[in-house]
């Protein structure tokens, strides 16, 4: 039998040969989820269910879409659901085939077939920390990263329209969406001063959650971005903010110093799951939005809240 990995390299060679641009992802999954508390006291906040799925399969869903097929979790200790949630369950897919239930197994064979790689981050020491322990993983390449406490829907998912509009500025990217102005405290917020085309802006700085008198911006950072190997240089620099982590958002403002980077508002829906009662809130609309329990549960809320 031909195994996997050298099918998933040989696919990736002949995209590379046809003009593809062929990304590695990178998910950050080593945070203690101390908001969700007692829950995550043992249950990765990742693997927390939004409607019928882990938080971290609709994220890693979203990279399968976007053609990527090669993608590294940074976990931390008490994380092993992770790692079991996307390995084979060959009894399971027997089980599914056999009972000919076939959504179910095409969704449990889909979320298998990639190539996932693990590290832990053995200290938490901040989201810029997290991001630099893949340096050896992405090697020369730009990479996409995404966290997994934001879940995008759209026809087009968003890491896929940021690859698309990669292969035309040929530099890093962070999307962004416009949020309510007394939230800008919740957010990275950028600041620009040109507007290169609708949607993409050209980044003049980043400042980490600005009080609202303060934001430069109404557009704030969402959780998704493509990054190149430079970063990791801006990493090494940068010093260690509040609580002795190092921060993305100022390794980010150490790149921006030194080549241009671009802001893109995506087309798409943006769930924001990082606290309880937002993690609710994408719940109960994911829910809604699944046509086949759309009538009886939306009943069910009108009645609740009469």
């Amino acid at each position: 039998m031909v195994e996997m990995f050298p099918r998933l390299e040989w696919q990736s060679i002949m995209r590379e040969f046809a003009g593809e641009i062929v990304m590695k992802a990178v998910i950050p999954a080593a945070g203690l989820g101390t908001r969700f508390l007692p829950i995550t006291k043992a249950q990765p906040k990742e693997m927390l269910p939004v409607y019928n799925k882990p938080t971290i399969q609709y994220v890693v869903e979203e990279i399968i879409h976007s053609g990527i097929d090669d993608i590294l979790i940074i976990t931390g200790k008490n994380k092993r659901a992770i790692e079991d949630h996307f390995d084979r369950s060959f009894e399971l897919e027997a089980s599914l085939k056999n009972n000919e239930k076939t959504a179910f197994l095409r969704e449990v064979e889909e979320i298998s077939s990639v190539d996932i790689h693990y590290i832990r981050q053995k200290e938490q020491r901040g989201l810029g920390d997290a991001i630099n322990t893949a340096r050896k993983y992405v090697g020369d390449s730009p990479f996409a990263v995404l966290l997994g406490d934001t879940i995008t829907t759209a026809e087009t998912p968003c890491t896929r329209q940021m690859i698309d509009l990669y292969k035309k500025v040929k530099a890093p990217i962070i999307a962004v969406e416009k949020v309510p102005k007394e939230k800008t405290g919740s957010y990275g917020i950028i600041s620009y001063s040109k507007k290169e085309d609708e949607g993409i802006f050209l980044i003049d700085d980043l400042v980490e959650k600005p009080e609202p008198d303060d934001a430069p911006s109404e557009y704030g950072i969402i959780g998704r971005y493509i990054l190149t190997p430079e970063i990791f240089d801006c990493l090494d620099r940068t010093e260690p903010g509040v609580g002795g982590e190092i921060q993305l958002t100022d390794a980010l403002r150490l790149l921006n110093q030194e080549r241009p980077m671009y802001a893109y508002e995506f087309t798409g829906r943006r769930y924001d799951i990082g606290n309880p009662d937002d993690w609710l809130k994408s719940t109960v609309e994911l829910a809604l939005a699944d046509n086949s329990i759309n009538k009886d549960f939306s009943a069910f809320l009108r009645d609740l809240v009469r």
